[in-house]
């Protein structure tokens, strides 16, 4: 399969401190990784560098192919969708206008700009995949988390991206919430079977049944890494967690408690 990104011996030092050491990590089309561990131990981070938005410090990144360092990093943004529940929007926007959005990487409309009848098709189609086609019309400020992550999900896949990058996109969600956007994620999957996406979360009940990949992260070191169902296991998690811990699978989901 085509490689969509690839870190090799990656470092990143901030004051002084190391966030991420000798991190390596290929994701290939069609892949879809958890990376995993406590608060502080690099997920978002590590997420930055594969989005293009920061360099590390030592190490290589390409991502499409390109080498950071390598590539203006504007353009290569645009083949990159970044998902980040936290995003500054004030204005109350329809749906439909922040989903459109996405084709010009702004918060806002650009002023004089106007987006083409195929364009508006394709938000129409992403937002209805992310379950809010009766909320097309609806506007920011009224809708919940959920909605609001749904909506950032289809904004991010306006520009037809290769790569999908979601920082802990069920953060804030009640039950139902979470249960609808991982309902989400895994429809959108299976309509663009060549999109990879890298989710980070430390909560294993938020993985969506179509994970493929796992990388566990501690202290800003790979701990494991490979096929899900290889590195998600009760001894790898509870040195990941630094807790005894039990995980359990049904269904295609994960769940874990203390041993």
């Amino acid at each position: 399969m085509t490689e969509v990104l690839r870190a090799e011996g990656v470092d990143v030092v901030r004051e002084g401190r190391p966030i991420l050491q000798e991190v390596s990590l290929t994701v290939r089309a069609g892949e879809h990784w958890a990376l995993l561990g406590a608060n502080g131990a690099g997920k978002s981070t590590l997420l930055s560098l594969l989005g293009a938005k920061v360099h590390p410090t030592h190490g290589t990144v390409e991502v499409l192919g390109r080498r950071l360092g390598r590539v203006d990093l504007r353009e290569l943004r645009a083949y990159v969708g970044h998902v980040d529940p936290r995003h500054p929007l004030a204005q109350p926007l329809h749906i439909r206008d922040v989903v459109l959005t996405g084709l010009t990487n702004s918060v806002a409309p650009l002023p004089r700009w106007r987006p083409t009848p195929e364009q508006v098709d394709r938000a129409d189609r992403l937002i209805a995949t992310l379950g809010l086609a009766g909320l097309r019309d609806a506007r920011w400020p009224t809708l919940s988390q959920g909605q609001r992550t749904r909506t950032l999900i289809a904004r991010a896949l306006m520009p037809e991206p290769r790569l999908l990058l979601l920082d802990e996109p069920a953060t804030g969600l009640d039950l139902p919430g979470r249960e609808q956007l991982i309902g989400a994620l895994d429809e959108l999957r299976q309509e663009h079977p060549p999109l990879a996406t890298v989710l980070v979360t430390h909560h294993l009940e938020e993985l969506p049944g179509g994970t493929t990949h796992a990388m566990l992260l501690r202290d800003g070191r790979v701990l494991a890494q490979g096929a899900a169902t290889d590195v998600l296991t009760d001894d790898q998690l509870s040195k990941c967690f630094d807790l005894p811990l039990v995980l359990d699978r049904q269904g295609g989901r994960w769940s874990v408690r203390r041993a």
